[in-house]
């Protein structure tokens, strides 16, 4: 389980997030909603352990994220806004790449299955040449190389066909029930988010997103 207890962020006398507290299950799939400036972004950079709380706590099981950070490291995938990756390489360039940094050894096989598993078949195409939709499933099968227990993605269909998407979403639900993984995503697309998360928290005091879903049945969390 993951638990964020009582969080909060200042960054110089700015209050970005204040006292959240929620948890997240083993194998299931967290929406994260709110209008911009809200801090989703910034709660995510401090899951990633990229950032720290100015207070709170944040475990992973029995692991903090103050005492234990670097082990933490190792359960934690994270997935930005900005895809991160190199477009002058080809496909299977970029994950030989990202597998030489990675915690966890990958055989040439095996990286290449992480992109079949999301219809991401072209293996040798260089990553300029791909659809947008293309690049974003890249950018999510490097960051499962280490095959991390928890997964925060912010935004990770931005701006991509429908078809990219709805292959994105399938792949992450059986990542969350066959695998057993803990998943946080942001986005702005509310059909999105009634459709892939199991539960939904509403962050900032804007009440916008959380009375589109009040019909879906999902359960909403304001914080």
């Amino acid at each position: 389980m993951l638990k964020i207890d009582s969080v909060t962020k200042n960054y110089d006398k700015k209050c970005v997030l204040q006292d959240l507290s929620f948890t997240v299950r083993t194998g299931e799939i967290i929406g994260l909603v709110g209008e911009n400036g809200a801090g989703k972004s910034t709660l995510l950079r401090l899951l990633a352990t990229i950032d720290k709380p100015s207070g709170g706590t944040i475990t992973l099981h029995h692991l903090s994220f103050d005492k234990d950070r670097n082990t933490i490291r190792k359960s934690i995938g994270y997935v930005p806004q900005d895809i991160a990756i190199w477009e002058e390489l080809t496909v299977k360039e970029n994950m030989q790449f990202f597998e030489r940094l990675s915690f966890k050894s990958k055989s040439l096989n095996e990286l290449r299955n992480l992109c079949v598993e999301m219809n991401l078949h072209k293996w040798d195409e260089p990553v300029k040449a791909l659809s947008g939709g293309m690049k974003r499933k890249l950018n999510i099968a490097i960051t499962l190389i280490h095959d991390p227990e928890v997964l925060l993605l912010d935004e990770p269909t931005v701006g991509i066909d429908l078809k990219s998407k709805k292959e994105i979403g399938s792949y992450l639900r059986s990542q969350a029930k066959e695998k057993n993984r803990m998943i946080i995503y942001t986005s702005h697309d509310m059909d999105e988010i009634k459709e892939l998360c199991d539960r939904v928290i509403n962050i900032g005091e804007d009440k916008f997103y959380q009375e589109l879903l009040q019909k879906s049945g999902k359960e909403i969390i304001s914080i």
